[in-house]
């Protein structure tokens, strides 16, 4: 891609990238990252010949024949995408302002009143690895290096890394029990209670990856409780 760019920019260019050394030069200079154990399990189920195979390893929906299953709300929400002819422009820094301001109306409803009171910020991401990368670059930069971010034991293996490059103390707060595979809600609690000022927390709001376990409503609001008597904690 480089050097395609440089032929196309003439020779000063051209001589800078000589100057720079290969590209395959510098290439072999960049060690291999360790190899995603998720990714690997698929890549292995593919080669798999056995006819009586099962993958367990891509949170997706999947058909009997054991391929992709696109839901009808997820097709019906393609073809107005499509119908409403969108001009393709640029979005906004935080996103697409109405599609963040509904989608914080979908999570805490229309009547909200950490919404009507203005609490909760909201940002348009790309998935939710992208997500923690932000939040880890802007906790870590306003917060400061070092800062405390509490996260479920156990959680999904890549927000530990995101949050410890972001330059953050990653923390476990109590989540599964594991005896019964149920809420710890008591141990949550603690942990929540002890934690210090200005500590984040990384809250799965449902479907909690990789356990499955979820608060319930009375739990939530028991949770929501102590972090409200807590402030300031951050939460996302």
């Amino acid at each position: 891609m480089f050097v395609t760019a440089a032929r196309q920019l003439g020779p000063q260019c051209r001589s800078g990238m000589r100057s720079m050394g290969t590209v395959s030069e510098f290439m072999k200079t960049v060690p291999m990252g360790p190899p995603d154990p998720i990714l690997g399990l698929n890549e292995m189920f593919g080669k798999d010949t056995d006819p009586r195979k099962t993958n367990l390893g891509v949170g997706a929906y999947r058909d009997d024949a054991g391929k992709p299953y696109v839901l009808h709300s997820v097709r019906e929400a393609e073809r107005r995408i499509i119908e409403a002819k969108m001009n393709h422009e640029y979005a906004g820094i935080t996103g697409v302002a109405p599609f963040v301001d509904l989608s914080l109306k979908f999570a805490y409803g229309d009547n909200s009143k950490v919404l009507a009171e203005k609490r909760v910020a909201g940002t348009q991401t790309l998935s939710g690895t992208g997500a923690c990368r932000l939040a880890g670059e802007f906790y870590g930069k306003f917060l400061g290096k070092g800062s405390p971010v509490y996260m479920p034991d156990p959680t999904w293996g890549n927000h530990i890394p995101i949050f410890a490059n972001s330059g953050m103390d990653v923390r476990k707060y109590a989540y599964l029990n594991r005896k019964d595979q149920t809420l710890d809600l008591e141990g949550m609690l603690k942990d929540i209670d002890k934690a210090p000022e200005n500590s984040v927390f990384l809250l799965h709001a449902c479907a909690h990856n990789p356990t499955g376990v979820d608060p319930n409503p009375e739990q939530w609001k028991e949770i929501s409780q102590l972090m409200k008597k807590k402030e300031p904690l951050r939460i996302f």
